[in-house]
């Protein structure tokens, strides 16, 4: 009987695999993946790019307008201004806003006097947003993560499971009558 009860849940498992569904340990990968992914963004790229707009702060204000525009929140919008007699087109850094802003858009710029393609927009040296980006991936890597240890609970449970005696549909729900004959 329990040879029958091993079959037909490896027969189980297998046509869940054929239905496209992940396993547990894909999921569990998946989410420690996420985790990893989502973490680095928060730690490596949003968390200095906050910095970087605070340092900007005491910059020299200039009045701009916005030469290429795109989505500013990634680093893909340029800025057009004059620093020191010169016409400058500078990037704008990762974490800036006003992205709906359409090209020749007028804003106000601060930028590093010794350097003056280390720009952002006025609006942008507190550095919120990109610390709100920050706090929003970190959260999502502490979310994926609880995700990831509630998978290996489940495949240490389903493993511990699988493993036991009697841990067969009839093992359990077996009355006294379908008990082994030395058992009664």
């Amino acid at each position: 009987m329990r040879v029958l009860d091993a079959v037909s849940k490896a027969g189980a498992s297998s046509a869940r695999r054929q239905e496209g569904g992940l396993g547990p340990r894909a999921s569990l990968l998946g989410s420690l993946v996420l985790a990893l992914l989502l973490g680095a963004l928060s730690v490596l790229v949003m968390v200095p790019a906050a910095r970087h707009l605070r340092s900007l702060q005491d910059g020299e204000r200039a009045r701009a307008t916005l030469h290429t525009s795109g989505s500013c929140m990634l680093g893909h919008c340029r800025v057009e201004f004059e620093a020191g007699g010169r016409t400058v087109v500078a990037d704008l850094p990762v974490g800036s806003g006003g992205g709906k802003s359409s090209a020749g858009s007028p804003l106000t710029v601060r930028y590093q006097a010794d350097d003056p393609r280390t720009v952002a927009r006025e609006e942008d040296v507190g550095g919120g947003g990109a610390a709100v980006l920050a706090v929003m991936s970190g959260g999502g890597a502490l979310f994926s993560l609880t995700l990831s240890v509630v998978a290996a609970v489940f495949v240490v449970r389903q493993r511990r499971a699988g493993l036991s005696p009697g841990a067969g549909a009839a093992g359990r729900h077996a009355g006294p009558a379908a008990a082994h004959p030395s058992e009664r």
